[in-house]
C-alpha cells in the first residue's frame, strides 16, 4: 500500500511546465508540514536553528497541475493526497542524483485569495447580498 496525506504550506509558487512530446501539464512545488512536536521541543530546535517541518517535494499532472499554478500561491495551506515516488537520474557532473516525491492523485485549496483566514470561517451577514425570504441569523438566537 502507497498512500500519503499532508496538510501544510507552499514554500514556493508551483513551477507549471508542458512535456515537449504531447503537451501534458505538470507542476511542481513543495510543502513545508509541521513536525508533530511539542511546544518545548519546538523551541529548542528552533533556538538551534534546527527545523521545525519538512519540506516534501510535489508532482501534479494533467488539469490539476494546471489549477494548482494558476489557483495556489507560496504560503497558502493545501492538502495533497497521492502516493511516494522514489527515482535517480545522472546529473551533469556525472554524479548518480536521488529523489523522492508525492505524485499528487488529489489536491486540495484550504485557503483561498488574499483573505488567509485559515480555520477561522466566520463571515458576517453583509458577506452575502440578500436573498428573497432568507434572512441573516443572528447567532445569539439559536437555542443549541
Amino acid at each position: 500500500m502507497n498512500n500519503v496525506v499532508l496538510i501544510g504550506r507552499l514554500t514556493r509558487d508551483p513551477e507549471l511546465r508542458f512535456l515537449p512530446v504531447n503537451g501534458t501539464p505538470v507542476s511542481n512545488f513543495s510543502l513545508a508540514v509541521d513536525k508533530q512536536v511539542s511546544k518545548e521541543k519546538k523551541q529548542e530546535m528552533e533556538s538551534k536553528g534546527q527545523p521545525t517541518a519538512d519540506f516534501i517535494n510535489i508532482v501534479v499532472w494533467g488539469k490539476q497541475a494546471e489549477n494548482c499554478a494558476n489557483y495556489l500561491a507560496k504560503g497558502r495551506l493545501t492538502a495533497v493526497q497521492g502516493r511516494l515516488q522514489s527515482r535517480s537520474y545522472e546529473a551533469k557532473d556525472g554524479t548518480r542524483r536521488y529523489i523522492t516525491e508525492v505524485v499528487a492523485e488529489r489536491v486540495q485549496f484550504l485557503e483561498w485569495g488574499d483573505n488567509n483566514r485559515g480555520s477561522d470561517f466566520s463571515q458576517s451577514a453583509s458577506d452575502y447580498p440578500d436573498i428573497e425570504g432568507f434572512h441573516p441569523v443572528d447567532d445569539d438566537d439559536i437555542p443549541f
